[in-house]
């Protein structure tokens, strides 16, 4: 997604301008394609309404908005309803990653550079430190932190204390947070794969904001594409309307999404070719499996950690994996997409 390793913080005063500007014209255009408020936000309804109440609530008592750990799969908009959650409430965002929190000096850096009211947005905060990691502990409870001077006998013990704050935690690895960091969190929101008819709506959002026309039918047909995720319909979005250029067409019709995304190896169910050689190897080298995550990285060179956290869900989740404690198994439907013969003698030998 974007590199936020160049900065480790970056702060917003004008939720319009993106906190990634520096970093080049696309990440410009990734912060235009981002809804700024939740009345833009499209899907997440119950996400939406919970944080309503919530918002409006620490409004009339005047206080910041406890913290909250947003946890998905990747790409479905955990930066976005962040940097929404700072607009709602009128407050300046900073952003990191755990990361690049090397030392419990950088965190500390940045905590006591807070203000009051101020959200300090946490990405990837599952990889954090447990040295780095301690000193949220006392941050968000007690808005404090304290710092050991020296070495040896000489060391001394100071406390800092630090404005009232709001922390954010994305995760795509909920699982990997500690329980002490975890229950610190007052709120935990979990965003769910969107529907076709909302990704749609996201794809119809996003051509007015690039000023492309697109018709509903073509619409349709990137949404099926995209994997249930905005980020992927955005960037299917991008590529057809390059397309649309190249062959100098004024709108995007369902026969150039076709074409543009035949020429990127994109089938109708969002499967691309390292997902279709995913499951490809799993039936013809090792008759459908089960067969080890590291097997497959190598077969596929692939690293371990981009098949379990990228391609494994979606396939998952289209029913077309399985994980076993032996391994990964292709199924029924997946033999079926690739127009693969299934039989009752290799389900048997599966279980």
């Amino acid at each position: 997604m974007i590199q936020r390793e160049k900065k480790k913080t970056d702060s917003i005063k004008n939720p319009n301008v993106s906190p990634f500007a520096d970093d080049g014209a696309s990440l410009k255009f990734e912060a235009t394609l981002r809804p700024q408020t939740l009345s833009e936000y499209i899907g997440q309804e119950d996400v939406k309404k919970n944080l309503i109440i919530l918002i409006e609530a620490a409004r009339k008592r005047h206080e910041p908005i406890e913290h909250i750990l947003i946890h998905s799969p990747a790409g479905l908009g955990k930066t976005t309803l962040a940097n929404i959650i700072a607009n709602e409430v009128g407050a300046n965002i900073k952003i990191t990653s755990g990361p690049v929190l090397e030392k419990q000096g950088d965190l500390a850096a940045i905590l006591t550079n807070l203000q009051n009211g101020d959200v300090l947005f946490i990405d990837e905060i599952h990889r954090l430190k447990p040295a780095v990691e301690e000193i949220l502990y006392s941050a968000m409870e007690d808005f404090g932190i304290d710092l050991i001077l020296g070495k040896g006998p000489s060391a001394k013990s100071m406390r800092l204390n630090l404005p009232k704050f709001t922390l954010i935690g994305a995760t795509t690895k909920i699982s990997m947070l500690s329980s002490p960091l975890r229950d610190r969190f007052g709120h935990i929101i979990k965003l769910n794969f969107y529907s076709i008819d909302e990704i749609k709506q996201i794809i119809l959002r996003s051509a007015k904001i690039l000023n492309c026309k697109i018709n509903e039918n073509a619409a349709h047909r990137l949404a099926l594409s995209s994997r249930q995720t905005p980020r992927i319909a955005n960037r299917l979005l991008r590529r057809t309307r390059d397309f649309a250029d190249f062959n100098n067409a004024e709108i995007i019709t369902l026969e150039i999404v076709e074409q543009s995304l035949k020429s990127l190896g994109v089938d109708e169910l969002g499967l691309d070719n390292t997902d279709r050689n995913l499951i490809s190897f799993i039936i013809q080298k090792f008759n459908g499996g089960p067969v080890g995550l590291n097997t497959l990285a190598a077969a596929t060179s692939e690293e371990e950690q981009t098949i379990e956290d990228i391609y494994e869900p979606y396939l998952m989740q289209l029913g077309f994996l399985e994980r076993t404690p032996r391994g990964r198994i292709a199924t029924e439907n997946a033999y079926k997409h690739l127009g693969l013969k299934w039989t009752k003698t290799h389900q048997d030998s599966l279980l």
